[in-house]
């Protein structure tokens, strides 16, 4: 009795304010109350269901999202969605029960309703490293926190929250959350919560041991999309009337950039390259396996002109190039924390190529592009290999970049990832020096000649010796014996706190 009249009121209240057609067919909504999801009529076609009594999970907008073309969902933060079709991966066919509309959204941007994907302060599979820097990012203060899964325990997960004392000033501490055999979770026995939500709201009100109370969660930027839009995700060349170029943001040897505008609707960063640069034929090859390559510190290739002059299309990130940002931008007053925390994001990229078996060629500041946070990318990654310019080509005209090659790459054009690593460790003396040309007073010509002789250049001013010394095992004559990119992400991220221990324990709140 009471049961039927609960799914009475519910079905009166959505038939009033969510009335949702499909092929002229009504859809009635009901509530399943063990799992807290709404369920649809079954003799409808069921998208998401729910583990308990087979309904459709409704899903719930994390994000404001504009429409990009006709296909597109233009909705809300907070509005509720039926997913209709989810076979294309990273867009969903979806309807909206707030307007009855229906289109493709973007499936990073919606979680199931209730869950605690739908949470501010949950930010699912996330580092240690990335977490303190969101934390530490501007906006954020004292007790602001994160929920993100752990990295050693299925199932458990991490609370980092930002912290501030006279001797350390602001920084992130980290709890494990772990989880009992019950389902509950627990940061101390003494504490336990049926949920994770109950755990934050409890330590919303109180600190009970932890450095400080929960005050709000973390702010985030708007998630990454992998393509422009559905229909771009496998047809990428797009008409080069879909652009419009808007403001200038450098000059290459090889071409320019822009800031751009896809579809009236899409901000992007533009590179065209000059005709004759390489062949249209080739550069759609390796763009099919540079579209491929994703991950959070590689500028995301969304799209392509194939025809001369080819555009390539990629994110825009609002600081412009590292090289640039260092010498004329904000990068004048960073500090050491900062730099190499910067020089920990390229090598978390490159460990990711290295993972893929794949060759970057022209690693140094100028191809690594900053965002808001000092958040930074790899970009270019794959292209050197495709320019045609006989000057580049022979490894020894001004256009090449000698200073930032390995010897082996140099004079054989042995390119492997380990001559990225060479390449890397030029990077860092960039980073150091704020964005100084490498081996200074010297040319080409003498470079090669020196550094085949055993010159590494020194420490520069304000270089910790074990950074310096890092740099030199990038420099190792023999390839084989350079560090792995792996490594070198893990030296760098753990380059200021090796001596603490990276969790609080928990039994000693």
């Amino acid at each position: 009795m009471t049961c039927h009249f609960f799914l009475f009121i519910i079905r009166v209240c959505l038939t009033s304010s969510h009335i949702i057609f499909h092929q002229k067919i009504l859809f009635h909504w009901s509530f399943c109350q063990q799992s807290g999801f709404y369920r649809q009529n079954k003799r409808h076609c069921i998208a998401y269901k729910c583990n308990h009594c087979g309904g459709v999970t409704l899903f719930v907008a994390l994000y404001d999202y504009d429409a990009r073309t006709e296909d597109d969902l233009t909705f809300q933060k907070g509005e509720k969605f039926q997913i209709i079709n989810n076979i294309e991966g990273d867009w969903w066919e979806a309807r909206s029960l707030d307007t009855g509309n229906s289109g493709y959204i973007p499936s990073n941007y919606v979680a199931p309703v209730d869950s605690i994907q739908a949470e501010e302060w949950y930010f699912g599979k996330m580092g240690r490293k990335d977490a303190e820097r969101q934390l530490l990012g501007h906006g954020n203060q004292r007790g602001t926190f994160l929920i993100r899964e752990s990295e050693t325990t299925k199932g458990a997960y991490s609370l980092s929250i930002r912290d501030w004392d006279d001797n350390k000033g602001d920084h992130v501490k980290h709890y494990k959350i772990r989880k009992l055999d019950n389902g509950g979770y627990y940061i101390t026995t003494r504490s336990q919560f049926d949920t994770v939500q109950q755990l934050v709201e409890h330590y919303s009100e109180r600190a009970a041991g932890l450095c400080c109370r929960l005050i709000g969660s973390c702010k985030r930027g708007m998630p990454k999309l992998a393509d422009l839009s559905v229909k771009t995700k496998d047809m990428w060349e797009i008409p080069r009337e879909s652009l419009q170029l808007i403001k200038k943001l450098g000059n290459g040897q090889f071409g320019e950039v822009w800031m751009g505008m896809w579809n009236g609707t899409t901000k992007v960063a533009v590179k065209t390259l000059k005709p004759g640069t390489m062949s249209p034929e080739a550069f759609l090859e390796e763009a099919q396996i540079m579209k491929r390559l994703r991950h959070d510190k590689l500028v995301q290739l969304y799209a392509v002109v194939s025809e001369e002059p080819i555009y390539i299309i990629t994110e825009f990130m609002s600081q412009g190039s590292l090289l640039e940002f260092l010498k004329d931008g904000e990068g004048q007053s960073l500090k050491l924390p900062q730099l190499v925390d910067m020089a920990a994001q390229i090598a978390a990229g490159m460990a990711y190529i290295e993972r893929m078996n794949y060759i970057h060629r022209d690693l140094r500041a100028a191809n690594i592009l900053v965002g808001d946070n000092l958040v930074c990318k790899i970009a270019d990654f794959g292209l050197a290999r495709l320019i045609e310019d006989n000057e580049y080509t022979a490894r020894q005209g001004a256009k090449f970049p000698i200073k930032w090659t390995a010897p082996e790459a140099a004079l054989f054009g042995r390119f492997t990832i380990k001559s990225d690593v060479w390449s890397f460790g030029i990077l860092l003396t960039e980073l150091i020096t704020k964005g100084r040309v490498p081996y200074p007073g010297m040319n080409n010509r003498e470079v090669l000649e020196q550094v085949e002789r055993g010159y590494r250049m020194p420490c520069a001013p304000g270089c910790p010796a074990s950074l310096h010394e890092l740099m030199l095992q990038c420099w190792r004559r023999e390839a084989d014996e350079r560090h792995t990119f792996e490594y070198l992400q893990s030296f760098l991220e753990d380059y200021f706190t090796a001596t603490e221990p990276q969790y609080q324990p928990g039994e000693n709140l």
